[in-house]
């Protein structure tokens, strides 16, 4: 089952639900606000606000909305084709990198530990998909993003730890 979260309220909740899952602890949760459910896959995925994915600038964020992709969940769903993606692209009268770049932005983004925060890191140290980062072997991916906070920002201490890293291949690998 696939839980989206459309606010903070709603994120706390998800994560502490999946550590009991994870855990293997009882759960006695009655109300979920604004998380929807899907029966899609056995696992929890996280839906953002178009305009919280990285690099996305206003402009770009009011042309998906009016297209009617307002979610990182409904990007996804409307470009599941390459032909998809190049009907966007000229839609939006944009070159497809931008919408390829996107639709890897808001893959990355469904993880719960890695979201809005981490995915355009992953993104820049070569990670694409969930799928890829759900194969990476967490001393090669932490290799990656130390190597690329090292030549961007000169400063190794801005790069998250192996044990976190290991937690957005876990979650990767369950979505």
């Amino acid at each position: 089952m696939v839980f989206i979260a459309n606010n903070k309220k709603d994120l706390k909740f998800l994560i502490f639900i999946f550590l009991k899952k994870l855990l293997n602890l009882p759960t006695k949760a009655k109300s979920m606000g604004n998380v929807h459910s899907y029966k899609k896959t056995q696992s929890l995925a996280l839906n953002w606000p178009i305009e919280q994915l990285p690099g996305l600038s206003l402009e770009d964020s009011t042309k998906l909305t009016d297209c009617g992709i307002t979610t990182t969940i409904q990007l996804l769903q409307q470009t599941l084709t390459q032909n998809d993606k190049q009907v966007l692209a000229t839609k939006l009268q944009l070159n497809i990198k931008y919408i390829n770049k996107w639709v890897a932005l808001a893959d990355l983004a469904r993880i719960p530990s890695v979201g809005c925060q981490y995915c355009g890191l992953l993104l820049h140290a070569g990670i694409g998909s969930v799928v890829q980062l759900a194969q990476t072997p967490v001393h090669k991916l932490h290799q990656q993003i130390l190597r690329l906070q090292v030549a961007t920002l000169q400063r190794r201490d801005l790069c998250p730890p192996a044990s976190e890293m290991q937690i957005w291949i876990k979650q990767a690998q369950n979505i």
